[in-house]
């Protein structure tokens, strides 16, 4: 193992090489705050600069992009309340309260430090553990998955406690709107009215820049007092203290290893990560209130959680060939079309190729602390603008960003009617959060469970002898039971604090 780090780091630190990895690192960065730019749109768009490469260097160029998107997309969350990837959309919840408090600078660096942590921490247990994690994520059928997706539902009892009816009725709008399309297994259109345009269902970047940005932005304009600079201050990023840091030490260790063990998992990635951990920092926190006002764990977890996500998803991808993510797998696209074979020979025959990927992502989480710095001092300049003219730009970046998704009109089109949707919803008082997780979350959540009743509808004739199977498996049932004391916690919650203080 010690030789693999040693060739790793020679690969990576090699000046050629260094250098390309500091280049797709500000590349990576700049796509991931880019809305509408995807990690796997990112990866995509850094496949050209890899056709004259070696396997070896290309592999560690693509998987520094990768991590660095997915710390870049969390700027724009933070600043304008646009994820700039899916991952980042837990990041506004926190992250956008503190810079509209004059803040900007102090959620920065809590993300900046966060995302580099759980990237390093990842790609350790990448090096470590890669052939022991990828045999126990084998080890996880649809019905695992299902639950694991599942948990990340529960958080919707606890997005807005005051008002917990309405926040389950948005999240179930959410999970409706997930079934539109075609059935994900039969191939059947849904909902679709007869239009070919519903047939592929609703396209998420454009509808989470509608909700989030353009909301965002009719928002404020009906604030007058909001139509000028949000300060004259000076605004800067700066690195979190010692001692803030050390307040938030549990929450990055947590989510730390929840994000780099549900980045193995194949199919889950770093937005369900994302979602898991800050769902899992709520319920675990002395002060959940404080969620989704502005503090700073609201914003560590997330960012650790997806950031360690992305050395999971490449532990099945270089251990078994089984890419753990969309980014995984154009990565993996790329090396076959070098005449890479991916797959348990690979560590055996080309063993390179493990440690130039743990050198490549541990070295560009280091590099992007400092190149995010630089990027995002340029972004944090943008606060100084008057929102009379920074709104209309913010809308015509959520524009191109919808439109770069497909290259289709449609997206929006779609975008535009997600923002009067999302503005509804704030006007009547529903929770935005609640819906993007429930359409996120929703084809997973229904996917998995579907296919853990078809893999059991062999054995059982009925779907409750299906049910009692699924059940029958201790890990789903443990999560499950989680699942639902963490659901039923918050409604039942009050009740409890009466009882006790008519006791006394």
């Amino acid at each position: 193992m010690f030789d693999l780090l040693i060739n790793g780091l020679a690969i990576v630190l090699a000046p050629k090489m260094f250098i390309l990895i500091i280049f797709a690192v500000f590349l990576g960065t700049i796509f991931g705050a880019l809305p509408g730019v995807s990690a796997t749109m990112a990866v995509t768009l850094g496949i050209p600069f890899t056709y004259k490469m070696e396997p070896v260097s290309a592999i560690a160029f693509l998987v520094a992009i990768y991590c660095a998107s997915i710390t870049g997309g969390g700027m724009t969350a933070i600043l304008f309340k646009i994820p700039g990837v899916p991952s980042s959309a837990p990041t506004t919840y926190d992250g956008y309260p503190m810079a509209q408090r004059g803040e900007a600078g102090k959620a920065l660096g809590v993300q900046l430090i966060c995302s580099a942590i759980g990237g390093m921490f990842s790609a350790l247990c990448m090096l470590l553990l890669s052939p022991q994690l990828t045999q126990a994520a084998l080890s996880f059928g649809p019905s695992e998955l299902f639950a694991i997706s599942f948990m990340g539902l529960s958080i919707l009892t606890s997005l807005e406690t005051d008002n917990i009816c309405r926040t389950i009725i948005s999240g179930l709008i959410g999970l409706l709107l997930a079934c539109i399309g075609l059935d994900p297994l039969l191939g059947v259109p849904r909902l679709t009215f007869g239009t070919r345009f519903l047939t592929s269902g609703f396209e998420m970047i454009p509808v989470m820049i509608g909700f989030f940005a353009v909301t965002e932005v009719l928002k404020q304009t009906q604030k007058r007092d909001k139509l000028d600079a949000v300060g004259s201050a000076k605004v800067t990023t700066k690195m979190p203290s010692l001692k803030e840091l050390f307040m938030v030490k549990w929450t990055i260790v947590r989510c730390s290893i929840a994000g780099t063990l549900i980045g193995i998992l194949p199919g889950a990635g770093a937005t369900i990560a994302a979602f898991m951990c800050y769902s899992m920092e709520q319920k675990m926190s002395k002060h959940p209130e404080k969620f989704g006002t502005g503090c700073i764990d609201g914003i560590a977890a997330p960012e650790t959680g997806n950031n360690a996500a992305t050395g999971g998803s490449m532990v099945p991808l270089l251990s078994l060939g089984i890419p753990g993510g969309n980014a995984a797998a154009v990565m993996m696209s790329a090396l076959v079309l070098k005449g890479v074979a991916m797959g348990p020979l690979l560590l055996d025959k080309q063993p390179d190729f493990l440690g130039a990927t743990f050198a490549s992502m541990f070295v560009s989480n280091i590099i992007m602390v400092f190149a995010a710095i630089v990027i995002a001092k340029m972004f944090v300049q943008i606060l100084k603008i008057p929102y009379s003219i920074l709104g209309p730009t913010i809308i015509m970046m959520a524009t191109i960003g919808a439109f770069a998704t497909k290259n289709n009109g449609i997206d929006v089109v779609l975008m535009a009617f997600a923002g009067l949707a999302g503005f509804i919803f704030v006007t009547c008082k529903l929770n935005s959060s609640a819906m993007i997780l429930g359409l996120v979350l929703g084809a997973i959540v229904e996917g998995n469970l579907r296919r853990a009743y078809t893999i059991l509808s062999g054995a059982s004739t009925t779907l409750w002898q299906s049910t009692v199977s699924i059940l029958r498996r201790p890990v789903t049932t443990v999560i499950l039971l989680f699942c639902l004391v963490v659901l039923v916690y918050p409604v039942i919650k009050p009740l409890l604090f009466k009882k006790r203080a008519a006791a006394k």
